[in-house]
């Protein structure tokens, strides 16, 4: 509306009895749409040749595509593996991986997972000048390491949990500079609006608890977000309805301050080798209602040639 239309207005407003005060709120921008939707969270498929991997994807892919879903969220771990392995083996698995999200049938956001890096260990042989080296073949093929988008007045962050150490290895870690954008993003955002977060190593999980006891000390900080506590307190204050997270490969709750963390069973399941910990191949479907968010593990039915259940 510009100047002119908007003083007739308000001379409009002023002629009905309509008090000037009342026009702001009448002028301001409609609130946003919060419809309800459904989305996919698919993660950890670790894709590979081998072990049917490419076949379980595919069949994992196309049952999800018969769920009426907006979009797609995929949690990381694209492949099995960038981290390791020589450059060609890698592009081919990444190559492999593209091809076959096709079946989805629908927009996915991706998140990094640890085994998307590439050549960070030196079994790989991989120069650490390498223009793919590390983080830089995932920008390539995806995008962004850590972003944000809107869907139906509700924001989503996809947020990079992998931290590259000195000796070439990886650990669950928000870097500084993200945590700054991260609090600019949510300070940014209008009260109340609803929140869904997606991450890869998870920020709060119990899943050490269902582990034996180690004999050895872990070298870094691998299983869980080391500082994820700098994470939860910027969540403090606003309205986020979920977290989705990976990397364990088990279908798993923990409520935190009422907000729900679920960690996602695999596509992949033990990697190819049957249930993990009880958790069958599959992906998570996720309602979004009423400010609400629920989930619904749903097996992808994949027989592996090879169980070795955990």
């Amino acid at each position: 509306m510009n100047s002119t239309s908007r003083r007739h207005f308000l001379a409009m407003l002023g002629a009905t009895g309509l008090s000037a005060a009342v026009a702001p709120s009448l002028l301001a921008a409609p609130a946003p749409v919060r419809e309800p939707f459904t989305f996919l969270f698919v993660t950890d498929a670790h894709l590979q040749p081998e072990l049917n991997g490419v076949v379980g994807t595919d069949i994992a892919f196309k049952k999800a595509r018969v769920v009426k879903a907006d979009f797609a969220i995929n949690g990381g771990d694209h492949v099995f593996d960038a981290l390791g392995v020589p450059k060609e083996r890698a592009l081919t698995l990444f190559d492999l991986y593209e091809k076959t999200e096709q079946e989805l049938g629908v927009k996915v956001y991706h998140t990094i997972g640890n085994h998307d890096v590439l050549g960070v260990y030196p079994a790989s042989g991989i120069a650490q000048d390498d223009p793919l080296y590390g983080k830089k073949l995932f920008e390539e093929r995806f995008g962004k390491l850590y972003y944000s988008f809107d869907h139906k007045g509700h924001h989503f962050i996809v947020l990079d949990s992998i931290g590259i150490t000195p000796d070439r290895a990886y650990e669950g870690r928000i870097d500084a500079a993200q945590l700054q954008w991260l609090a600019a993003d949510l300070a940014a955002l209008p009260a109340g609006t609803p929140v869904i977060v997606s991450v890869h190593i998870p920020l709060v999980t119990a899943f050490g608890a269902y582990l034996p006891e180690p004999t050895v000390a872990p070298a870094h900080h691998s299983l869980s977000v080391a500082n994820a506590n700098q994470v939860l307190d910027l969540f403090a204050g606003h309205n986020v309805l979920g977290v989705l997270q990976g990397h364990t490969h088990i279908n798993e709750t923990v409520v935190w301050k009422g907000v729900s963390y679920m960690t996602s069973g695999a596509v992949c399941g033990n990697w190819w080798h049957g249930t993990r910990l009880g958790t069958p191949e599959g992906f998570t479907v996720v309602t979004v209602a009423n400010n609400k968010l629920t989930t619904h593990y749903e097996p992808s039915g994949f027989q592996t040639i090879s169980p070795q259940n955990t």
